[in-house]
């Protein structure tokens, strides 16, 4: 059995957490579309760019069959109205990298993209909090009247009492820790 590469795919909230790619001795991914989330002559873009201009940090955009993934599934778990595209596309990066040569650990903060990562079998760790402990599937619901909504909802008015809508889990799973 070959051993597979280790590869860390980062998500905004690594560099954002003071992550930094040149100081690892790991392969470092993520997506071009995590640099437009960065501000602007701040540390964490210095940094990405810096990363990015030794070598140290490749950016690749993943295959459209892998957003498709992450979509459908960010969508049956009702986390697909919490994840930003950026989110989408570093998810699904790293299925890719998974299904490639790379034992891939997604590095976020971020719980959506943890629970999305739960579900499609990836490994994940965060920066500065503890992560999840459960796996969530969420539902869309009235608060006021009790009717209930499709997770992936985006419109948060209810059509019947025109009462804010609450995003609420319906389903909770403990997670098994794969990396932390």
């Amino acid at each position: 059995m070959s051993r597979r590469r280790r590869a860390l795919v980062l998500d905004t909230s690594a560099f954002i957490a003071g992550f930094d790619p040149t100081a690892v001795n790991e392969e470092i991914y993520t997506v071009p579309e995590v640099e437009s989330e960065l501000t602007n002559e701040s540390t964490s873009k210095l940094r990405f760019i810096a990363s990015v201009e030794s070598g140290a940090l490749k950016t690749i955009s993943p295959a459209p069959k892998y957003v498709d993934l992450v979509r459908s599934t960010s969508k049956s778990l009702g986390d697909s109205i919490m994840l930003s595209e950026t989110d989408v596309q570093v998810l699904a990066l790293a299925a890719q990298l998974r299904d490639s040569e790379y034992d891939s650990i997604v590095v976020t903060d971020d719980y959506s993209m943890q629970n999305t990562a739960e579900r499609i079998g990836l490994k994940y760790t965060s920066l500065v909090n503890l992560g999840i402990r459960y796996q969530f599937h969420w539902i869309i619901r009235c608060p006021a009247c009790g009717k209930k909504y499709p997770p992936d909802r985006k419109e948060m008015i209810c059509e019947n009492c025109s009462a804010q809508l609450e995003r609420r889990p319906k389903k909770k799973i403990p997670v098994r820790r794969k990396y932390r």
